[in-house]
């Protein structure tokens, strides 16, 4: 199984009035570390909508453990947990400066086509991106 780390620096906007990183940053972090990943795999999320397919998150899950201040660092570590060809679910673990578990979380996307969201195969439409997933998650055709 591939895992790509990215690190992100936490930045005095990304928090709230109690001083930790508001909730919904960890999410944009997440889109940090899914792009990443899919960087690393040599892909561009830029280059598939340039195509006119589109990569819509239909399920997101987070799981706060520890919270991040303002001054830290973080990293964002992503996989891919389940392929199928047309789905692919992200695993995501957010850890602090002391390599500690900060988050968990999960997001599921499908390639859809822009003008009209109906749903395109990766397998079909991205061969090379579909056997690099099955790669990286640890199965091949």
């Amino acid at each position: 199984m591939v895992i790509s780390e990215a690190k992100v620096d936490v930045r005095y906007a990304e928090t709230d009035q109690m001083g930790v990183v508001y909730h919904a940053n960890y999410l944009v972090w997440m889109e940090i570390g899914r792009t990443s990943f899919i960087k690393e795999l040599g892909f561009s999320y830029a280059k598939m909508e340039e195509d006119g397919i589109i990569s819509p998150v239909i399920d997101i899950q987070a799981s706060y453990k520890k919270p991040l201040r303002y001054g830290q660092s973080a990293v964002v570590r992503t996989w891919i947990e389940e392929y199928d060809g047309f789905r692919v679910k992200y695993g995501y673990e957010i850890l602090n400066e002391e390599g500690e578990l900060a988050l968990t979380g999960s997001s599921v996307h499908v390639c859809v086509k822009k003008e009209n969201f109906r749903p395109v195969s990766l397998k079909r439409k991205y061969p090379d991106w579909h056997s690099a997933y099955e790669k990286a998650a640890g199965k091949e055709d």
